[in-house]
Formats: structure tokens, C-alpha cells, sequence
């Protein structure tokens, strides 16, 4: 074995590299509750976040740790819990045909159940205590018991599992949430939308948003701080995008490229209010009236350059998901965008973009039209029991694309 550098003592410990991506105050986390559920919190500093029956604990405990970890509470504090390795079930010729679940098969009460958990016993005890007195549990087959476990598991567990906000994750959470604020903008085809309009890291890209921000955040999180987004909306201050604080963004990743105008701004006739510096103003102004006059001027100047921004064009491709008429859309924005430029149109009703197709197809500057759907099946991956889930979701919205000539 060779010697250590500098002589310093092999016995030296080194510290531990940092953690990538560790929970941090302030952070908006998902965790996912024992009978399958996903809540989003905003960890406050020494604040105390509440799951309910499953208890509660101090934002400092979860602070530091990496996500994916599984914790149970104990007494307002966090004891991480070690993953289980799937083993395969190894299946008898026992039936589920002779169980009789009566009104006696389990003569442990509801009272006395309750009881146990409040002396202190281990949920894992509680579950071992009912299968011994389960009067059926030996005529079911090894697939029913693993079944009977879990469900028991979800409902007497004190334990959470913590997500990471990525896309995907934030997707789906808002997907199963309510799926009409994000205009049933499924995961799958959120990423059909990025590959066809071909976002890249240095691109530049308008994108006209009223899914509740989830295709601005997909846009931020593939550019990844290099290229520039400028949104269009219908409100006179900057939008609040509620999935967009979600995903945890540092500011200064998103504010150098993202901008927004609303459709009055957008437009060539509009005339922005012209800001008098403040000695100009022809009289003495106090110190408050001048931070505000700074203040709109700054505003004034921020939003005389997006503008000019915009009409300068040259942008790489235009992401639509709006509850206005897409054509009004294409017709007011297409100008600005450089050839070969890639337009994207999202909309949860097939009628919507099949019009913009049709009406598309008799413009030469539009190229090649189409409409798609995209198809999401589900699976549960369990050794010798991998097969389609019995439950799925219907259609994740219709979207059109069409290349500008």
C-alpha cells in the first residue's frame, strides 16, 4: 500500500462529500403518505408540518437529507427507515375460494386496535398481532397475504416518503390533483410537446401558458439557465405560476431568461406611459415619492426593452397551451419567429387543433400540419406479478405541430 501524500496519518478520516440536492428551508417538498397520497409543503423555518393520523414533526428534521428517503415518525422526530428488497412470492395451491371473511374472522377490535396504538406499539406489531388472530389468513394464497400486509401497512403506519420536485414528479402530482388547472397536460405529452418544439439549452422560445405554469417550468427546466423565454399572458403583472414555485428554481437561474408581456403590451399600437425621471418633475418630491418614481421608471424601461425584444423576432419556436383560439394566437406571434421555427399547440379537446389543422393547411407558411395523441399505459413491475395496472387515465390532451416556412 503506498504512503499517504505529506505524510499525513492513513487514519485521517476525510468529511463526507456534500449532498447533492438536499432538502433545504424553504423548499417546496412532495411527500407521499402510506396509503399512496401525495401533499405538497412548504418547509418554513421551525415550523411543524402535520400528516394527520399519521402525526406530525419539526421542519428541522427533515432539513439536510436527500430525497427519495422513506422516514417514520416518532414522537415528532425522524427515524429514516431502511428499503425493502422485493422478493419473489413463491405461490402454494392455496385458493382465496374457501375464506369466508365474516363478521368474526378478525376478533381483534377496532377499540382494542386503537388502544395498542396508543400505548406506544409499533405499527409493524399491530399488523403481526392481527394476522396471528386472523382466523382466514393461513387459506390465503401468498399473493392475498402480501396484499392483506400492505393494505394494513397504509393504515396503521406513521411513515412518509419524500419525492423530489422534478417535472415528472410535479406532473403527475398536479395531473392527479386537478388535472383542469393544468388543462390535462398528462407527463407524457408535456415531453412530446418539448420534442417537437425542440427545446434546447441556448434557444429562444415564446410560450403562451395558462396550464398554471407546467410548460414555462418544462421550458426552464430543459434550458437549464442558458437561452431566453418570454411569455405572453392576459394579466397586467407578472404571472404567478404556481407550478413554478414547486420546482424549487433558484432566482438567479430563471430571472436573467424569463420575461413577460400581456396581450395589451404585445401589441404594435400599445403606448407605454412615459416615466419622468424624478428631477424632472419640476418641484421637491420626498424620498418615498422618489423610490416609487424610480421604481416605475425601471418598470418602464424593463418592459420598453421586452418589448422591443419581441418585435425583433428571431425566436426558435413557439409553445402554446391556452383557453384562447389558437389560430388569433399563431396569427399575432408566428411573425416573430426565424424559419424552420417549430409551433406547438396543446388543447384537451380534439376539435380544437383539428380546426387549427384544417385552417392551417390552406396557409403556405405553415408546413405540415398534424395532429397527435398520445398513448399511457401503466404497470405494476412486481416480480412474477408485472402486468398492466387495472386502473388508468384517459387522454393527456391532443397537439398539433406545424413548422413555419
Amino acid at each position: 500500500m503506498s504512503e499517504p501524500p505529506n505524510g499525513q496519518s492513513s487514519s485521517t478520516l476525510t468529511a463526507p462529500p456534500p449532498i447533492i440536492n438536499a432538502i433545504r428551508t424553504g423548499d417546496n417538498v412532495l411527500l407521499r403518505l402510506p396509503t399512496g397520497d401525495v401533499r405538497n409543503f412548504k418547509l418554513e423555518a421551525d415550523a411543524t408540518i402535520n400528516l394527520g393520523k399519521f402525526g406530525s414533526f419539526h421542519v428541522s428534521e427533515l432539513v439536510g437529507h436527500p430525497y427519495g428517503l422513506t422516514h417514520e415518525i416518532v414522537e415528532k422526530k425522524l427515524r429514516v427507515v431502511l428499503p425493502k428488497s422485493i422478493e419473489e412470492l413463491e405461490d402454494t395451491e392455496a385458493t382465496n375460494e374457501l375464506i369466508n371473511d365474516g363478521k368474526y374472522v378478525q376478533p381483534l377490535t377496532a377499540d382494542e386496535i386503537e388502544s395498542l396504538k396508543q400505548s406506544g406499539v409499533h405499527a409493524s406489531d399491530i399488523i403481526k398481532k392481527q394476522i396471528e388472530m386472523h382466523a382466514n389468513y393461513s387459506l390465503k394464497t401468498e399473493y392475498s397475504k402480501d396484499k392483506y400486509k400492505k393494505r394494513k401497512e397504509a393504515k396503521y403506519s406513521k411513515s412518509f416518503t419524500t419525492i423530489e420536485p422534478t417535472l415528472f414528479n410535479v406532473c403527475e402530482y398536479w395531473f392527479k390533483k386537478d388535472q383542469n388547472r393544468i388543462r390535462d397536460l398528462r407527463i407524457d405529452s408535456l415531453s412530446q410537446m418539448l420534442n417537437l418544439a425542440n427545446i434546447q439549452p441556448h434557444g429562444r422560445y415564446l410560450a403562451v401558458d395558462d396550464a398554471s405554469g407546467m410548460v414555462v417550468s418544462a421550458i426552464l427546466e430543459r434550458l437549464g439557465g442558458n437561452g431566453r423565454l418570454l411569455t405572453i399572458c392576459d394579466v397586467e403583472s407578472p404571472p404567478a405560476y404556481p407550478v413554478m414555485t414547486q420546482m424549487n428554481f433558484p432566482k438567479e437561474l430563471v430571472t436573467p431568461i424569463l420575461s413577460s408581456l400581456n396581450w395589451a403590451t404585445a401589441d404594435d399600437d400599445y403606448t407605454p406611459i412615459t416615466i419622468l425621471e424624478p428631477s424632472a418633475s419640476g418641484g421637491a418630491l420626498s424620498d418615498k415619492a422618489k423610490v416609487r418614481v424610480n421604481k416605475r421608471k425601471a418598470a418602464s424601461d424593463i418592459l420598453s426593452g421586452t418589448r422591443e425584444e419581441l418585435f425583433a423576432g428571431g425566436f426558435d419556436g413557439l409553445i402554446v397551451a391556452s383557453e384562447y383560439d389558437p389560430f388569433s394566437i399563431l396569427e399575432r406571434l408566428s411573425p416573430y419567429l426565424n424559419g424552420s421555427a417549430n409551433i406547438v399547440v396543446h388543447s384537451p379537446h380534439l376539435q380544437t387543433v383539428s380546426d387549427l389543422q384544417t385552417t392551417l393547411r390552406l396557409r403556405p407558411q405553415y408546413l405540415a400540419p398534424s395532429v397527435s395523441e398520445s398513448f399511457l399505459r401503466r404497470y405494476q413491475v412486481l416480480p412474477g406479478r408485472t402486468h398492466p395496472t387495472m386502473t388508468t387515465t384517459g387522454s393527456g390532451g391532443y397537439i398539433m405541430h406545424t413548422i413555419k416556412v
